[in-house]
């Protein structure tokens, strides 16, 4: 996400925060709008959701939604896109204070003079199956990233127009759904 804001740091500003507070700001009501119509995009933060203000012509706007991706560390309950297991021998890649920490996420690991030893290969997470939070931490800690970060453009609002591109996917608790 670093090299979105990074990108869009001049033409541009994300607001990411309490939707409620976003919301009060923008006017939840026609009543209380700070500008004609936004109240209708105030009723669309729910959810993981932010606002984006820019000058930027709407085409190159969407353009920038579309092809934007980065890697990142996958959550728990994603599903796993590869399958990662872990060879019996020494993890290097640890310190020593770390031995605990892994014995506790269910790794079969041992000091062995002052180095992570796993005593028997480890499967981490299997292909198509739900990542637990145990190998969640564990391939972070291993710098595997098996998740995509995405972000899509849900509607806009300009002084003239708005519009509306999708659904969040996301119950609004407002509407009682």
């Amino acid at each position: 996400m670093s090299m979105m804001f990074q990108y869009m740091i001049s033409p541009g500003r994300f607001f990411l925060g309490s939707n409620k507070v976003l919301q009060i700001a923008l006017g939840r009501t026609a009543a209380d709008e700070v500008k004609d119509g936004i109240h209708k995009a105030s009723e669309m933060l729910y959810g993981e959701c932010g606002l984006f203000f820019t000058n930027l012509p709407k085409e190159e706007v969407m353009r920038i939604f579309e092809t934007f991706e980065e890697r990142d560390f996958a959550r728990t309950g994603s599903l796993a896109t590869e399958t990662v297991e872990l060879n019996e021998g020494p993890l290097e890649q640890f310190t020593h204070e770390m031995e605990p920490f892994l014995r506790k996420q269910g790794m079969p690991v041992r000091l062995n003079k002052g180095v992570i030893e796993l005593v028997a290969d480890h499967v981490v997470c299997r292909e198509g199956e739900p990542i637990s939070p145990e190998a969640s931490r564990i391939l972070h800690l291993m710098g595997v990233q098996m998740a995509t970060f995405r972000l899509k453009l849900v509607c806009r609002w300009s002084p003239d127009e708005f519009e509306i591109y999708r659904d969040h996917g996301v119950a609004n608790p407002s509407d009682g759904s």
